[in-house]
């Protein structure tokens, strides 16, 4: 495959952006459109995304949005063509390896179609591009949307995310987190259940966080059963007080408080990556997956990092034999997380005078 059109000789008119899901990684996606638009700024932006994460990213300056419907099933695909009909764009940035997105991505006409470099790709992804981005061995997810904008030719990268926040999220946020004691906002459930952490042990932590740091402890989540199950078990375990807050927010509101918290305690989820964006340290807790590839980006000295010893329990081999992105998610894999890990990495946490972790120009509107 020929590389010789990249990097681009000027600046694009347009730019098409397909990475429609998930909330993690379009979290991470908003730094590469922000140094893109800083480099270009006359280049007309478009970005596909599923109706979910619209719902995070709406009002992201300077963006156009195209929603990928996924409840649709097939008829998503003619309804992607429907909104693109007619139009044109210099380049396609296909970011996301599945063939759901292969396929969405033939409603988009691009000469230049960047896709990921051979190693990375999966499903046919390669049928669906004519240029690649460089390997990237041991890079966090980050790094590698990066190497699109980089790829093309922009190569100042500006960590800045400033998600647009309503006045209203805003003031919800205002009225459950009040600035007078710190705030440990509890978010206990990822996508993946076998990535979460053990309810009695959640409970533990807090109460030791509330006891003897002082934190208000505040619970997050979605309104699905299973975070209200994990939820309950959670506040029935604990001693010291709680504000429960899971199901009763918007994604916007939930940034808001993100925002607004002193310490996000989470496993590898969607708002682990909210938090980084919006300058909130996160202790993360992480076993299934690598946090040098898939933590916090910005705080990831918080994090309690057990994913070598799952390597080596479930998989025979130490992390670095692994190929890179390799997910240990398996049952009992979370429970080599002990309580006494989650506790060092908060004591050490408020013992550094609890730093925001806001990277220049980061953070919410």
């Amino acid at each position: 495959m020929s590389r010789s059109r990249l990097p681009l000789p000027a600046a694009p008119a347009s730019l098409f952006v397909l990475r429609f899901s998930a909330l993690g990684d379009v979290t991470h996606v908003v730094p590469v459109v922000r140094s893109i638009q800083s480099a270009w700024p006359a280049t007309r932006i478009t970005w596909c995304v599923a109706k979910l994460e619209h719902r995070l990213l709406e009002g992201l300056p300077g963006v156009e949005f195209v929603i990928f419907d996924k409840g649709l099933g097939k008829r998503s695909y003619a309804d992607l063509r429907r909104q693109l009909r007619s139009r044109r764009f210099d380049v396609l940035i296909h970011a996301q390896f599945s063939m759901r997105s292969n396929l969405a991505s033939l409603q988009v006409r691009a000469p230049v179609r960047l896709g990921y470099d051979a190693g990375r790709s999966k499903d046919l992804h390669g049928l669906f591009i004519n240029e690649r981005i460089p390997p990237g061995p041991g890079q966090h997810v980050v790094d590698s949307y990066f190497s699109f904008a980089e790829t093309l030719g922009v190569r100042e990268r500006k960590l800045v995310w400033e998600i647009p926040v309503p006045e209203e999220a805003r003031a919800f946020a205002a009225a459950q987190l009040p600035e007078n004691d710190p705030i440990l906002l509890l978010s206990p459930c990822s996508s993946h259940p076998l990535r979460n952490w053990l309810p009695d042990r959640y409970a533990r932590l807090c109460d030791h966080a509330a006891r003897t740091h002082g934190f208000r402890i505040v619970l997050a989540g979605g309104p699905s059963d299973a975070e209200r199950a994990m939820g309950d078990a959670i506040r029935d375990r604990m001693r010291e007080p709680v504000t429960d807050l899971i199901g009763k927010d918007t994604l916007k509101q939930l940034l808001a408080m993100i925002g607004r918290a002193t310490l996000l305690v989470t496993p590898d989820s969607g708002p682990m990556h909210m938090a980084t964006a919006m300058g909130t340290p996160v202790l993360g807790l992480h076993a299934a997956s690598n946090p040098q590839r898939s933590g916090p980006y910005l705080s990831r000295r918080w994090c309690v990092d057990r994913y070598d010893s799952a390597a080596r329990k479930f998989l025979g081999q130490p992390a670095e034999a692994l190929k890179w992105g390799t997910k240990i998610e398996l049952p009992g894999v979370m429970e080599l997380i002990t309580v006494d890990d989650a506790l060092e990495r908060l004591d050490a946490f408020v013992a550094a005078g609890m730093p925001r972790s806001l990277a220049p120009g980061a953070g919410a509107t």
